[in-house]
């Protein structure tokens, strides 16, 4: 692996997902100048290998793997090992807090942070606006923090634990008769061509023979997760070539939000699977960043989510995650 910045090693997942997120950015670095060798390794994580656990099942037993490292573990064996010059992570995948050894060095521009109910009927113009999403149901999502928000916002509806990659899961929406939705990220549908990109809030598609209604959900009203729709660079904090190529394609106003959103999550002492919504956006032609974050009790499933909205300068990201922090624990 070179040290100078003729060549760059991306390491990723080999989900459909993962592969297209690792292909983004490889032809962001070529529109961005970049021309010296891009080679692509695939790395299987534990999250890949055991996709019979639920999630929450990887922090239990004798070697349990915390904070969604499940998805990022093995990428970052491979940073240290030398091989492979960065990892590219769905960034709500990425645990709140990196080693030591680790840094966030680039992040593409953010796709949309929307979250999506699926579903094999179709949903009524009504059920966007105010969230009564079903008439009665079951919805699955491997999410604790969309699970949390649906049967907080709606205590009727049951949700269950779902695992697998984007496809599989459109799949056993369809096979399951007992399951009246899946609820899903908006990004990772659109960049697989799944739903169409920039659709309506109401939308209907073709999955391989069969008619799919879906429905955006309102991120005002449903908080998505820190990080959601962005995709996040990683590497080894002495790797300085790679850094100097990576920063060719970083997308500052990302970067900044999510800066502020897992800087928030580091004063939770949170980690990616905690039931913790986060909405930032930016005001007065950029020079303001608004924040806004639903915070539920992992022990308490009947207790009120702490919620709470603050604004400051865009410059000083972790500044607003501090004070929004403190407002809503004072």
């Amino acid at each position: 692996m070179s040290d100078s910045p003729q060549k760059i090693v991306l390491g990723s997942r080999g989900s459909d997902l993962a592969l297209t997120q690792v292909r983004m950015v490889e032809s962001e670095l070529r529109a961005a100048g970049f021309a010296g060798e891009i080679e692509i390794k695939i790395i299987r994580t534990i999250g890949d290998k055991r996709p019979d656990l639920k999630l929450s099942e990887f922090s239990q037993g004798d070697q349990p793997i915390v904070d969604k490292g499940i998805f990022t573990k093995e990428l970052e064996e491979a940073l240290l090992a030398g091989e492979i010059d960065v990892a590219v992570h769905s960034l709500k995948d990425v645990p709140t807090e990196l080693g030591p050894e680790f840094c966030l060095i680039s992040t593409l521009e953010r796709a949309p942070i929307e979250d999506v109910l699926l579903t094999r009927e179709p949903i009524q113009p009504s059920s966007v606006d105010d969230l009564t999403l079903l008439d009665r149901g079951t919805v699955a999502t491997s999410s604790v923090r969309r699970a949390r928000q649906l049967t907080w916002l709606r205590p009727d509806v049951e949700a269950v634990d779902i695992r697998g990659n984007v496809p599989t899961r459109v799949r056993k929406l369809i096979d399951t008769p007992e399951w009246d939705g899946i609820m899903l990220a908006r990004a990772g549908l659109e960049r697989l061509g799944i739903l169409p990109v920039g659709g309506e809030t109401l939308a209907s598609f073709d999955f391989e023979g069969h008619t799919v209604y879906a429905a955006l959900l309102d991120s005002e009203k449903f908080l998505p997760a820190a990080g959601q729709g962005a995709v996040a660079i990683e590497s080894l904090k002495t790797n300085a070539a790679a850094a100097e190529i990576c920063a060719l394609i970083n997308h500052a106003p990302t970067f900044t939000r999510v800066t502020a959103e897992r800087h928030f999550l580091h004063r939770l002492q949170a980690g990616c699977q905690t039931p913790v919504g986060a909405l930032t956006a930016f005001e007065d032609d950029g020079a303001t960043l608004s924040m806004r974050v639903r915070v539920f009790d992992e022990e308490a499933p009947d207790a009120e989510p702490l919620e709470g909205a603050l604004s400051g300068p865009a410059d000083e990201p972790e500044t607003v995650a501090n004070q929004l922090y403190d407002l809503i624990h004072a």
